[in-house]
């Protein structure tokens, strides 16, 4: 199969991901989510009229008369008074509206003269310093519309209207499988020719970034039965299969043609980019295989561009990766051919290619903030050059 551009790469990738049906979740769960249904409004909130401040409450054709003042009317008093013409009840922030009351005069803006209360407020107006039953919301309207981000604000909203839970997007449930036999756990010694494993760590950390806990990891040794035993048991309970490492063409970069034995359809397996370019994606039915490069920065990189925002598309999220402009601070040179992603720093419209650029150098990885894009056809950027940049999430 031919290479590809980045631009081709991705269409194909999100016409794949498609976003999984809804699900009730606890509203405790649901931060960061999705909504997949309107929230329809079960009572009207307020469920009565209630006062916005500390003061009295009254008749407001009563406000420029002396009022006797009868009991108090706190938040969350359990019984209702009424008042009758020429009568005014204490009130406090948040408490119910006694019957016959319709305007709240301020606490500041009255005075009591022989027991009796006096209204200094020429500003007064009916209704005033009252929240209206059903101001926040009506029984039975849309209080919060199919598609709406979950932020700590809209999570505060659907606990305010009474909501326990809520229909969202589902987030997909993700394997990740590691093959090597040279990886070994951190903690653990190295022997001779290991490595440690650090993408199974770096994969799990953005995933649970974006709302996805239901993780798998597997370990596939080299050799392609091996690895196809552990695909077969990945995609049987997995949305989204990443395997890392084994995708390029070495004697023992089995993942293109295991996938295709397990029924996986490749869609395409190399990029005209830098790094990553000998990147894998196909699918069986609705699930996403992608085979990553093995190298921590490529994996990445490649996980960032392409992974994350197939992923976001199935769950309807906002796009954490922002592109923007700046101006580079000093050259970098390249060949044209390959698009290029660059580890980089971004600091008030200013852009700083990295050191280390090398795809298994994650020293440099871990000071980044965004990448700088050369796209393919171009000869590297000079200092002072306006650059593409995609900012990564943090």
């Amino acid at each position: 199969m031919k290479m590809i551009s980045v631009n081709e790469a991705k269409y194909i990738i999100l016409q794949s991901a498609l976003p999984k049906s809804g699900s009730m979740i606890p509203l405790s769960e649901a931060f960061g989510l999705v909504t997949s249904d309107d929230v329809i409004a079960k009572t009207d909130i307020p469920n009565f009229a209630q006062s916005s401040m500390d003061g009295y409450a009254l008749k407001f054709i009563d406000k420029n008369q002396s009022l006797s003042v009868i009991g108090e009317m706190a938040a969350g008093v359990s019984k209702q008074l009424k008042i009758e013409n020429g009568e005014a009840t204490r009130i406090f922030t948040g408490a119910p509206l006694p019957e016959n009351a319709d305007t709240v005069v301020m606490q500041e803006k009255i005075r009591l003269e022989n027991k009796l209360l006096v209204v200094e407020d020429k500003n007064l107006s009916e209704g005033m310093n009252v929240r209206p039953k059903g101001a926040e919301v009506k029984k039975g309207e849309v209080a919060m519309k199919e598609g709406t981000y979950l932020s700590a604000a809209a999570i505060g909203f659907l606990a305010g209207i009474g909501c326990s839970e809520v229909s969202v997007y589902t987030p997909p449930k993700v394997a990740i499988i590691l093959t090597g036999n040279e990886l070994q756990n951190p903690g653990n010694p190295l022997e001779f020719g290991q490595v440690y494993e650090a993408n199974s760590f770096q994969l799990k950390a953005v995933l649970n970034q974006i709302g996805i806990k239901n993780i798998e990891v597997f370990r596939a040794e080299d050799n392609p039965e091996e690895l196809q035993k552990v695909l077969e048991k990945a995609l049987e309970n997995n949305d989204v299969v990443l395997l890392n490492g084994g995708v390029s063409v070495g004697d023992y970069d089995f993942v293109t043609q295991v996938a295709k034995i397990c029924g996986v359809e490749e869609k395409f397996h190399k990029i005209k980019q830098k790094p990553g370019k000998p990147l894998f994606f196909g699918t069986k039915c609705d699930q996403l295989v992608f085979g990553l490069p093995g190298n921590p920065s490529s994996s990445l990189t490649c996980f960032y561009e392409y992974v994350l925002p197939a992923l976001e598309n199935m769950m309807r999220l906002p796009s954490s990766i922002i592109e923007t402009t700046a101006t580079v601070t000093h050259d970098y040179p390249k060949a044209v051919g390959l698009t290029h992603f660059l580890k980089a720093f971004y600091n008030n419209g200013k852009v700083t290619p990295l050191y280390a650029q090398e795809s298994f150098r994650l020293h440099s990885f871990a000071q980044a903030n965004c990448f700088i894009v050369l796209p393919e056809e171009s000869l590297g950027c000079k200092e002072n050059d306006e650059v593409t940049v995609h900012l990564l999430p943090r």
